[in-house]
């Protein structure tokens, strides 16, 4: 992590929006979606490749975004980028300070720091996360390209809670292909559920 980074009060912020949460257990969840630059995984599908040089994001004073947050709005959720390369102990109280729920996107391939409501986590092949988020993800979210995935989704389940969501999402391009590919699996895998892209499919962020 960057020396300048450190107590997280100023983060490389690419964009803050409101909208619904699109995927996933909180589907259709009223959110402020945080959005932090930089990312060590680089997924070739990824749909927001212009997050992952954090250079290109200008400096944000923690501070100023909790004062964009509109007053109806009861849900934060931090995405990226990968946000666990930073610090967010400061940006989490601070939020909960406010009386907002708090969940994280994330790979987890950084370190877990903040306090979260929330964590679903998505983990990637070629940089698995680390141990500490497992016992963290309330929400197991994996991302399905060809069929190897569900042998790699079935790897990931057996690391989290019990008690954790299990998920299957189609990879948007593939996703003609791979939803048939996800009913079969579920149908005879119950323990796992669908999640789409629905903020795509209606022209949402």
């Amino acid at each position: 992590m960057d020396e300048k980074f450190t107590g997280g009060k100023q983060l490389p912020v690419m964009e803050t929006f409101v909208s619904v949460q699109g995927e996933g257990y909180h589907t259709g969840t009223p959110s402020f979606f945080i959005r932090i630059g930089g990312c060590d995984v680089g997924c070739h599908w990824c749909d927001v490749k212009e997050s992952w040089n954090p250079e290109l994001h200008p400096l944000t004073d923690v501070d100023e975004i909790l004062n964009n947050i509109p007053s109806h709005i009861k849900t934060v959720i931090l995405t990226g980028g990968e946000p666990l390369n930073y610090d967010l102990s400061y940006l989490t109280r601070k939020l909960h300070e406010k009386n907002l729920r708090v969940h994280l996107e994330t790979s987890g391939t950084g370190k877990l720091t903040g306090s979260f409501d929330w964590v679903c986590l998505s983990p990637k092949k070629y940089l698995l996360p680390k141990s500490e988020i497992y016992d963290a993800a309330d929400e197991l979210k994996i991302i399905v390209f060809n069929k190897k995935d569900f042998e790699f989704a079935e790897e990931q389940a057996r690391k989290v809670k019990p008690h954790s969501k299990l998920y299957l999402q189609p990879e948007w391009s593939v996703r003609e292909k791979t939803v048939p590919l996800i009913v079969e699996y579920i149908i005879r895998h119950p323990r796992w559920k669908l999640s789409l892209q629905t903020h795509k499919y209606i022209g949402l962020p």
